[in-house]
Order: structure tokens, then C-alpha cells, then sequence
């Protein structure tokens, strides 16, 4: 794409502005490279000069609504509204629900590498909405790691689309046979400095949703040792918040086993310090399957930019609640 003389990176999303080809004149959203973003940090087609796009979706349900790139999508609230309406709920099915989209790759394979489970991705709206934007779930679905994945809320372009995360874990058990419920944002989720203004606490909800639905809510804990930012250090605060004034029911709390001492005892440490031991069960969970099975199938995953090697304690968080979830989904098998 050409802007005012230069070439630079430009993104298009068919299904809401057309095609776009050599010599098309667009108006793009420039906002994010002008304020220098990492993740989404390129400018967007919001229209081709001359185009009208024939705004014709398959439903009735309208997602990114109201805003000028409103689109109609087919629902399962509208396709198969009988068999969710007398669902008898998620019947102990986990749903592993993580703060970070890059967390979803370990937790995947953590669950498989634990039982083989069928596990279905629940892409929420607290961040990117188009699901194209994602890299990441076309190569852990074309590597196996995911057997499906529907976008809810205003998020939309999964392989199903439902209006609520209640409709969509329900949706990803009756429709596509889950066996693991993985729900997280989407790519590039929004925090501040303040406790409260944290996209990422929608994470919380999730795991209330789900033990309302008959559900094993597990949540991913965040925990690095490589982040500069203190707040990230370690336990993140997300992740502390969600526990301890946000989610309301009990959870089993996947803890890493870290090899590194004195990272164990500060993660446990930060955990006991908000008095998580008398909310929930902690239980210590080895990560590392799930980290082998990403090397195994050649997945390099990033998170802020860094991979396994660089900050290993958050990949080993992400793969324990995987590990977790995947021997909680054989045990159903069982009964």
C-alpha cells in the first residue's frame, strides 16, 4: 500500500470491505501506526473508493455494530436455537479460560499431550474482533493442536459465531464435541496501569459462565520472570485480580512446577499472599509436556515478543492449565 508516497503494511478484511487489487484507491484507518502499536500496530482498509460493499451477511445477527464495518453473521442462537435451549449444560467439561491470546498454544497442547482431547477455541471481544487477524489459530488448527473455534460477543469470522461466551462454550460442546474449552481475547487484548482497567479481567466471567453451565473452570495463570514491568512480574496482577475479587465460584488453580527455586517460591508466594489457598484449590501442575509438544510440532509461539527460551515460566504456566485441563476431559472419559 502506497501513503503519501510510501509504501507501507495495510490490512484488508474481505468479507466487510470487498477485495482490494493493484491501482484501488482506499481510505485507510491510520491510528495505530501513528501511535506506534506493537500488536496491530498497521493501518486498516476501512473502504474502496467508488465501492459499495453489498453489506448482504448470511443472518441476522450484527457484529462490530454500529461502527461503519457493521456485519450480519449467522448465529448458533439462530441456527440451532432447540439444541441450546435444552442443552443440559457443559457436564463437566473443562474450560481453560486465559488472560492472553498467545496462551491458548500451550494450553492446546498441553491438553493433548495429556489425553488427545477434541479442544475447541472460544475467541472473546476484549480485544481484536475480526478473528482473521489472528495468525495463531490457523496454524495451531492446521497443526492439529485446536479441532475448532467459534468468535462470540462482537468478535466475529470464527467457524461458528454465537452472541455470548454462555452460548459459545455451549455451542463448542453440543456442535463441535469438546472436550477442552479454551477461551481467551483475541490477538492484542488492552491493560493500563490500574487494576481495574484490564480487558483481560473479562477472564474472570468466563470462568463464573462456566461452573454456572455445569463446567471445571481453570484458570491460566499468567507468570513471568523475563517481563520488565513489574506488575507482570512473577504472578501478573491480572491474574490475582481475576482470582481474588473477580471470579466468584471455586476453581482449581493449575500452579507450574518451575525449576528454577526461588521462581517457585515467589509464585507461591504471591499466590498465598492474597490468601488464594482459602478461596481455591492449588494444585502444582508440570507445564513442560505442553512445552514439549510445541517443539515437537515446530510451533514458535511468541508473547510480547518472546518465545519459550526467553521467558520459559509463562509458557510453562500457560501448559499446566492445558495439562490440566486435558487429564480432567480423560477422567470424563472415563466415567
Amino acid at each position: 500500500m502506497e501513503v503519501e508516497g510510501t509504501l507501507a503494511a495495510a490490512l484488508s478484511y474481505p468479507d466487510l470491505v470487498g477485495e482490494v487489487g493493484p491501482g484501488d484507491a482506499v481510505v485507510l484507518n491510520t491510528t495505530a501506526v501513528a501511535l506506534g502499536l506493537g500488536t496491530g500496530g498497521l493501518h486498516l482498509v476501512v473502504a474502496v473508493e467508488g465501492r459499495e460493499t453489498d453489506g448482504d451477511g448470511d443472518g441476522h445477527v450484527m457484529k462490530a455494530r454500529y461502527t461503519p464495518v457493521q456485519t450480519a453473521v449467522s448465529s448458533v442462537e439462530e441456527t440451532h436455537a432447540a439444541l441450546l435451549e435444552s442443552s443440559p449444560g457443559l457436564q463437566q467439561t473443562p474450560v481453560v479460560c486465559a488472560p492472553l491470546h498467545s496462551m491458548i498454544a500451550p494450553i492446546a497442547a498441553g491438553a493433548k499431550r495429556a489425553s488427545h482431547a477434541r479442544v475447541v477455541y472460544v475467541m472473546t471481544d476484549g480485544a481484536a474482533l475480526p478473528g482473521g487477524f489472528s495468525r495463531l489459530v490457523p496454524t495451531l488448527r492446521a497443526a492439529g493442536l485446536i479441532d475448532g473455534w467459534i468468535t462470540c460477543g462482537q468478535a466475529f469470522g470464527g467457524e461458528l459465531e454465537a452472541v455470548t461466551i454462555w452460548t459459545a462454550v455451549l455451542a463448542a460442546k453440543e456442535l463441535m464435541d469438546a472436550e477442552v474449552i479454551v477461551v481467551a481475547d483475541g490477538p492484542g487484548n488492552l491493560g493500563t496501569e490500574t487494576t481495574w482497567g484490564v480487558s483481560a479481567l473479562a477472564s474472570g466471567h468466563c470462568l463464573t459462565a462456566a461452573r454456572t453451565l455445569d463446567g471445571r473452570p481453570v484458570p491460566a495463570l499468567r507468570v513471568s520472570f523475563a517481563d520488565a514491568r513489574v506488575r507482570h512480574r512473577g504472578v501478573s496482577h491480572h491474574s490475582l485480580t481475576i482470582l481474588g475479587d473477580v471470579c466468584t465460584v471455586e476453581v482449581n488453580v493449575p500452579v507450574p512446577m518451575l525449576p528454577d527455586e526461588r521462581e517457585r517460591e515467589l509464585v507461591w508466594g504471591a499466590l498465598r499472599e492474597r490468601k488464594l489457598e482459602e478461596k481455591h484449590h492449588l494444585v502444582e501442575v508440570d507445564g513442560a509436556p505442553a512445552v514439549e509438544e510445541l517443539r515437537a510440532r515446530e510451533i514458535d509461539v511468541r508473547t510480547m515478543g518472546r518465545g519459550i527460551d526467553d521467558d520459559p515460566a509463562f509458557f510453562l504456566a500457560a501448559g499446566a492449565a492445558g495439562d490440566l485441563g486435558g487429564r480432567m476431559a480423560a477422567e470424563n472419559r472415563r466415567w
